[in-house]
């Protein structure tokens, strides 16, 4: 009995050795965005996502309740919509110049610390959730944990957000507010820089 138990042992110690991966890579490529973690790293891959993400949350704490949690859910809202066209192979046209195009207005909206009414920026913000969404979808191959390659991506933008409302609470201060709109400017150049790119 003890034979056998210890036989059974082995059996599932092999059954776990060949389910682990052996490899792993950190850097993605086109045809490799495969599963979660993968999914997770796309968005923070690119500083062209980053800064705007991240934006979206500093935008939101500027502009209070309810923008501060309305913005940071519309936008992977209509990402994952943005994704799905994109797994599908729906094209949109203009993806990465619209994707600059969201540093450089969430930036502009950030150094002036715009008052936009909630449904504009809820639109705006949602516009271009949708471009970067298509983007992100587009990266996955057909048929290849495309649930999970989606939930990885959304999850790391809602970090994003996250840790724009995080640093965006220094707005109840003077300095903190001048700080915000600096950053604001910084994201604005980074938009500009990358639309550059995308035009040129």
């Amino acid at each position: 009995m003890r034979k056998r138990n210890s036989a059974i042992d082995l059996n599932l110690l092999a059954l776990i050795l060949v389910a682990v991966p052996t490899q792993a890579s950190a850097h993605i490529v086109k045809g490799e965005a495969i599963g979660f973690v993968s999914g997770f790293e796309h968005p923070i891959s690119g500083l062209d996502h980053i800064i705007a993400m991240v934006a979206v949350g500093l935008w939101g704490a500027q502009l209070g309740s309810p923008a501060i949690w309305a913005l940071p859910v519309t936008f992977p809202l209509i990402m994952a919509c943005g994704g799905f066209l994109g797994l599908i192979g729906v094209p949109i046209p203009g993806t990465e110049i619209a994707i600059a195009l969201s540093g450089v207005c969430l930036g502009a909206a950030v150094l002036s610390e715009l008052r936009a009414p909630l449904w504009v920026a809820a639109l705006l913000v949602g516009i271009f959730g949708l471009f970067h969404g298509h983007a992100h979808g587009s990266e996955l191959p057909s048929g290849q944990n495309a649930l999970l390659y989606s939930m990885g991506f959304v999850l790391a933008t809602g970090l994003l957000h996250a840790t724009g409302i995080g640093i965006g609470t220094l707005h109840r201060w003077h300095w903190g507010r001048l700080a915000l709109r600096g950053t604001g400017a910084a994201i604005l150049c980074g938009g500009l820089f990358f639309l550059r790119g995308a035009i040129g």
